[in-house]
Order: C-alpha cells, then structure tokens, then sequence
C-alpha cells in the first residue's frame, strides 16, 4: 500500500489540503475561500468558525479527488498565516471576537502606548521583532480591552489565543473534548512574547502586555507528534506532526535547510526568509530575526526575514476594488499592452510600509503620472512594485549577512506570471528560479510532519526532491536598473507621514 502525506494550509485568502507523495510530488487539491471581513479603514478581519468549516470541507475534497481514505494517509502537517490573532473559549470552542488578520493596523494605539517607554525596539533584542500592529501580541491586547467580558473571562484562564495553526490543530484533535493546544516555534516567534533564546514566552513581557500566560498555546518544535486527529473527523486517529509558519513553511519546501540558503514566497505579501543556521543574528537593516524551523530535539534554525506586506493582494484590489480586471491572472496581459510603466510607479503601503522601512504612518501612493499614462501603465507599475519592494528587502539581507546573494528562489502564486519574474531578475541583477513544485508552503508542511514519523529519512532525501523548473535571468543594463530603483526610491518617500490624528 501506497503511503501519502496531508498537508493543511489555513492561509490569509484560503484554505486548502494538499496530498503529496513520497516524490514530494501533489496527488490532490482542495481549496475554498473565506470572506475578507473589512468593518472599516485598516481593519481586515476573517471568521475562526469559516475557516474551521472549509478546512474540514477541503480535507473531504482532497481525499475524494484522490480515491484516498485516513488509512492511505500516514501524518498532517499544518502551516498558516503567521500573525493573525484568534481568541476563543475553552469551554464552548466559540471565538470571542473575529480573528484579526496580520494585515490589520488598528492596534497602532496599542503599539504607540507601549513604545513610549523605550521605543518600538524595545523587546526586540530578545524576540527579534519591533513594535508593530503586525504582530499577534497587540491584537490579543486589543481584544482583551475591547470585547465585553473578554477580559473576565481570560483572568478566570477560559479564554485561549492561537494563530490559525493554534486554531485548526485544537479543533482537529477535539476542540473542547480534548484538543491540544499547541503552536510551534516559528508562529510563536511571530507573538512579540517568545525569547529567541530558550524558545519560551517570556513573564515579563507577558506582564507588560496584560496578557494571561494561560491563554496561550505550548511551544512545540516545528517536526513531532502533537496528537492524533479526533475520532469526529475523516482523518482520525492520522498524527498531527508538523506545523510551520506558512513562510518558514515555504522555506523548507524549497529545501532552504542550511545556513547561507534562501527563498522569496510572492503571496499575499512577500517574504524573503534567509537562513542563518544556528546562530541569531540581529539585523542592523530593517529586518526581523525569527525562527526558521526546529526539528524535534535538534538545534533550532533561525532566519532573518523581509517582510512585504501588499504584493499579491494589490492585483486582487485591481481586481475586486477598482475592476480593472476580472481574474488575477489578466493582470499580466494588460501589463503587456505597453512596454514599460510610462513613468508610473505604485507604492502599496496599504498597511504601512513593512521592510526595510517600518512605517506605520505610510499609506499607499500611485506617483509620477501624465496624462500618457493608461491602464496597462498602471498594470505594469502594480507588478513592478512587488519586484521594487523585493529588490530593498534583499539590499537589506545582503548587508546584513555581508555575502550577497547570488540567485534567489521564487514560490507563491505570482511567480506563475513570467512578465513578472523577468522584472524580478532585471531589478536584481541575479537569476531568479522557480521550483517544478511550486505549492513549496504546503510541501514544507508535509515535510515537517513525514520526518516526524518517519516517512521521509531525512533532510537529505528532501533535497533530492527538489527540481528547477523555470530560470530567467537579468536583460537589463546597469544604468536603466539604477534610473529605475531612484525613481523608485524616490516613490517611496511621497508615502511617508500620511496618517496623522485627521486621517485613518
């Protein structure tokens, strides 16, 4: 009998099942969506219970498209949106309030409070992160201190938090009829509340904050068994044995495993995650010092990460706010009417600038413009900004780690536009790669959980499955990439100290 893997992946616009094989190769898919829930201006909020419902549903759909049952399937992996906050009570399994996506902004009140003693880099030399309304640790605050009776409930120890990875394993393994309560450490690094160094949540934090400790989930490594999926569900009694954070998760699906190696997810946001083996370094250049991935009882692994936080989601508002499209992927045609931005150039700092700037007081500008300029102008500056933004993250990791890098590896939905990834490598200079598997978030969950249980033997069977599918490399001479990255640089700056008391 044919063995597989199931690999849960709860992201920011979807969830999805997938099914890989002992190739690391997909055997089957299941995908639905959830509501992007925007009450108001820098809210982005999504429903716990929705996204409980369809990760059921997707499971069934992935094992009936492959004629498979629980039996064929010897290990889940879980990986996840990282940030997004979920609290709810232990007693009822009901959630007390709306998960609050990464995305949202609305806890920079919270942020400016607790900056105002040592700045926003004042827990960052022991978690790795600054202050920022992207992190999980303020949207918990958030909704202790404004959701009635929340508060109550979490000092009386009935109300726990988790990001969604939290959130699916204890509805997986039994929600209120036993589920565990358990994250690993790549998403608890994600918190603001977790010491990099002995991988614990930290008290003193915690009390800064006002958030109970008995809220919060165990930290697990990133590859063991957390517990068997419940006797309610299709896959019962299958072990629940790895979960990653959906970036760290890519990074593993790429086979990024050693010091020096690196990847670039194009999602939703995006982020370059570049591993720094077993030490911790602290960027000097805007970056965040996280977890990479912990296998069981081995020696943590650690990354610096840039992140983006508006590239793909900036084609889905093109698409679903503007209507200049009708479907993701026509952006690239209408980019290919003209043969360059005619001078546009798009900044999304819809939530802010991320890195290597941390800009809360950014919001999103499109400059440079005449009246020459026409839709598939602006088209093209939406797809360049993801390759401009890209281009400084990667400028910051080569500082900080002082050997520039000298390819880059590509995943996510957007490297599926070739319009786009020739820009990537003109506006870097290095030859961008993309891998035969693309769904690497997804792989490097199944990956997690297959080492867990023996499945695969080890890392270095995992790098022999990794396959180049696609290579471009830069057309682009010196002089026009310089001409562009000022002019883009130039862009940036016309976003800054937009929001103040007046604006939202």
């Amino acid at each position: 009998m044919t063995d597989y893997i199931l690999a849960i992946d709860q992201g920011t616009t979807s969830s999805r099942a997938i099914i890989f094989d002992k190739a690391g190769s997909i055997v089957s898919t299941g995908q639905l969506e959830h509501e992007q829930i925007l009450p108001q201006a820098g809210w982005v909020e999504h429903d716990p219970k929705e996204i409980w419902d369809n990760t059921r549903e997707v499971i069934g759909q992935a094992l009936s498209k492959a004629n498979l049952t629980r039996h064929d399937i010897k290990a889940i992996g879980i990986t996840n949106q990282r940030e997004t906050a979920v609290v709810w009570d232990k007693t009822t399994g009901i959630p007390v309030y709306n998960a609050i996506v990464w995305q949202d902004t609305r806890t920079q009140p919270i942020v400016d409070r607790l900056a105002a003693d040592g700045g926003v880099e004042r827990f960052k030399q022991k978690v790795g992160l600054p202050l920022a309304t992207y992190f999980s640790g303020t949207k918990i605050v958030w909704i202790l201190e404004n959701v009635e009776g929340a508060r109550a409930k979490a000092d009386a120890g009935d109300l726990l938090f988790g990001t969604t990875d939290s959130w699916v394993l204890w509805n997986l393994t039994g929600g209120v009829d036993g589920g565990v309560h358990a994250t690993d450490v790549t998403n608890a690094s994600r918190t603001l509340f977790m010491d990099l160094e002995t991988l614990q949540w930290d008290d003193e934090i915690l009390a800064i904050f006002d958030v109970p400790r008995s809220m919060l989930p165990s930290i697990r490594s990133s590859s063991e068994v957390y517990g068997t999926a419940h006797t309610s569900s299709l896959l019962r009694e299958v072990p629940v044995a790895g979960i990653l954070g959906d970036q760290q998760a890519a990074t593993f699906g790429q086979a990024a495993f050693d010091q020096g190696e690196a990847k670039n997810t194009y999602g939703t946001g995006n982020f370059l995650i570049f591993n720094t083996g077993t030490e911790i370094v602290h960027s000097k250049n805007g970056l965040l010092t996280t977890l990479g991935y912990k296998l069981g009882d081995a020696a943590p692994h650690y990354a610096l990460e840039g992140s983006i936080a508006v590239t793909g989601s900036l084609v889905q508002w093109m698409r679903d706010n503007l209507g200049m499209i009708s479907s993701a992927a026509e952006i690239e045609d209408l980019a290919k009417t003209v043969d360059d931005n005619g001078g546009a150039y798009f900044v999304p700092a819809f939530s802010g600038l991320f890195a290597p700037y941390w800009r809360a007081d950014a919001r999103g500008a499109l400059v440079g413009l005449t009246r020459f300029v026409n839709k598939g102008h602006i088209a093209r500056a939406a797809l360049e900004a993801t390759a401009f933004q890209t281009r400084e993250v990667i400028d910051a990791v080569n500082a900080d780690s002082g050997v520039p890098l000298t390819e880059i590896k590509v995943d996510g939905g957007m490297i599926a536009n070739n319009t786009l990834m020739q820009f990537q490598a003109d506006i870097l200079g290095v030859p961008v790669v993309r891998p035969v598997v693309a769904e690497t978030t997804a792989l490097g969950a199944a990956y997690a959980a297959g080492l867990a249980v023996g499945f695969w033997s080890g890392l270095d069977e995992l790098r022999t499955n990794w396959q180049e599918d696609s290579r471009w490399t830069p057309q682009m001479n010196d002089e026009e990439r310089n001409r562009q990255l000022r002019n883009w640089k130039k862009a940036v700056t016309k976003t800054f100290g937009w929001v103040d008391e007046d604006v939202l």
